[in-house]
């Protein structure tokens, strides 16, 4: 079982779930305990599979820490909140992170693109 630690306890992602927006972007950071990555890689790609096939998916890539890191981090587009919050309650999702290495944690978190004037776009 994975162990959830919120990203912002003063915004928690269930609650950015609720949100009427998008598209979003997850940012979700799992920290994984030494030599069991590919474990954990095994596992995120089933997950990710389900995830592509539901409605609203946009994209996905996983990040590796370097030199040594057990830092990993998907980054994942979807259309709306809504589409991934449909997702998390489809009944082919495995809920809590059933299965991941013992020691594992995730820390989700959405996002909206901002404009920054001469830098990029909204």
């Amino acid at each position: 079982m994975i162990a959830f630690v919120e990203a912002d306890e003063t915004t928690p992602y269930t609650e950015q779930l609720k949100e009427s927006t998008g598209p979003v972007v997850l940012i979700n950071t799992f920290t994984v305990p030494e030599g069991r990555t590919e474990e954990f890689l095994a596992l995120w790609r089933k997950d990710a599979a389900y995830f592509q096939r539901q409605p609203g998916f946009i994209s996905t890539q996983m990040h590796r820490g370097i030199a040594g890191s057990r830092i990993l981090v998907n980054v994942a587009v979807w259309q709306s909140a809504a589409h991934l919050a449909a997702a998390h309650s489809n009944p082919g999702f495995r809920p809590g992170g059933e299965g991941y290495p013992e020691g594992c944690t995730v820390s989700p978190h959405l996002y909206e693109k901002v404009a920054v004037d001469g830098i990029c776009v909204g």
